[in-house]
């Protein structure tokens, strides 16, 4: 294999690659509002040769390149987050902008760029002749992410069918290599009360005041250390080998969090007792962790044991319609996933980027510094799609991607054309590589 020639060919599709970004940011695509965005990838497949283009009955499309036997995906979530509030943009986030090295506008970094790169990279293939009957590619733009982590995924393992030997999610990763991600939940705990005339509180039972309890409880589970005599050991236990056979793994990843992201409740009135009050958990889990194992460390929490069958603890179920107006239901569990460093999928995408730009990481002159001072491989702090891919299906997963982490959801997001030229050279050797 020619990695000179790949090169080439990667930066000679450097304009086109920013057409086609600047053209998917001019369209809003927000989570189940991606028709847009799907119809413009499905003129660019089309376009440049992809041999069967397929949107199926969620929305997603998937684009085929090749008739080989091993089937290998590249991911790309098309849809984006909202602008927020406009007066924190410098300029149109829709309309964005574009200058001799970054492209602006929402989406860029997270991630209309994954998508754009992965086009180009299964061209790349076709144009240098590098598919063989060994592999077929399909490269997948797919639907609310941004709402529910891999139920993209879920929808086209078990309803498509579709089941790649391993999949490279084209997230943003700073120029790096991802082998995983903390995994996430979204917990709720519900509190029963009895409500009364506020002016004899004593013949009430406030659930406000019980929430106050577990919520002191849900604090400390996530700040304490686990020392033996501390009552609630906190989450950092998890870290240790005495509590977690996956203590390795853990400390790669990062230890899991928790923290109260909303709270409710109910009254009669201003003026009685609270007969109910609600909270919603974001858990962060790290290796080790399962949805049952956090459910069951929240109802053993201390305050929760107290007020017994008053206390319910559950896991929300995430049921929008898609654009397509098909609904999935899911629980909103997102499970921890880490391939291993010394995986053959791990080793090709190293053995790729390494015989294309070398052993650190690398990139425009504004990213270059803050790049090579982190490690070739590494892992996301936020998650994606391949809590579905490898989390809940274990297809493996592996992380190379356009933009930084730090552009997501942000005001002002760019990219660099320089990582989407890069990445399409990755993904346009990765196959060959990984087949060989």
């Amino acid at each position: 294999m020619d990695f000179n020639k790949i090169k080439e060919a990667a930066a000679a599709y450097e304009k086109d690659m920013t057409k086609f970004l600047r053209d998917l940011v001019r369209i809003p695509g927000e989570s189940a509002g991606e028709e847009g965005h799907v119809k413009r990838i499905e003129e660019e497949m089309n376009k440049l040769g992809f041999d069967k283009v397929v949107v199926d009955p969620m929305g997603n499309i998937l684009g085929y390149m090749g008739t080989g036997e091993t089937l290998i995906g590249f991911d790309g979530h098309i849809d984006t987050v909202g602008i927020g509030n406009i007066k924190n943009w410098e300029f149109d986030p829709y309309e964005g902008y574009e200058s001799d090295t970054e492209i602006g506008g929402r989406g860029t970094s997270d991630q209309l760029g994954g998508i754009v790169s992965a086009v180009y990279g299964a061209k790349i293939m076709k144009d240098l002749g590098l598919l063989s009957d060994k592999y077929t590619v399909v490269v997948t733009g797919t639907v609310q992410e941004e709402d529910c982590d891999g139920l993209c995924w879920q929808y086209i393992i078990n309803e498509d069918k579709v089941r790649p030997e391993f999949v490279v999610s084209t997230e943003p990763t700073d120029g790096g290599i991802y082998r995983g991600q903390r995994g996430r939940m979204e917990i709720r705990v519900d509190v029963k009360g009895i409500s009364c005339h506020g002016s004899a509180p004593e013949r009430g039972d406030n659930a406000i005041y019980k929430m106050a309890d577990i919520l002191q409880n849900i604090r400390s589970l996530n700040e304490n250390d686990a020392a033996e005599g501390t009552e609630i050991k906190g989450l950092v236990k998890m870290l240790d080998k005495a509590y977690n056979p996956d203590w390795e793994e853990a400390n790669f990843l990062g230890r899991g969090t928790v923290t109260v992201s909303e709270i409710f409740f109910t009254s009669p009135s201003r003026c009685a007792v609270a007969d109910s009050c609600s909270i919603s958990l974001d858990r962060r889990m790290t290796a080790g962790e399962t949805w049952q194992s956090c459910l069951d460390e929240i109802r053993a929490l201390p305050a929760v044991q107290k007020y017994g069958d008053d206390v319910t603890v559950s896991m929300y179920e995430y049921a929008r319609p898609s654009y397509k107006e098909l609904v999935y239901p899911i629980e909103c569990y997102f499970p921890t996933w880490v391939i291993p460093k010394d995986h053959k999928v791990t080793k090709a995408l190293e053995e790729a980027y390494v015989n294309l730009y070398g052993e650190s990481r690398s990139g425009a002159p504004v990213t270059e510094e803050m790049r090579k001072a982190r490690p070739l491989t590494d892992k996301w702090t936020f998650s994606t799609n391949g809590v579905s891919i490898m989390g809940r299906n274990n297809i493996p997963c592996i992380g190379f991607g356009p933009g930084a982490e730090a552009q997501a959801h942000a005001p002002n997001e760019k990219t660099w054309k320089e990582d989407l030229v890069k990445c399409a050279a990755v993904y346009a050797a990765l196959p060959s590589i990984y087949c060989k």
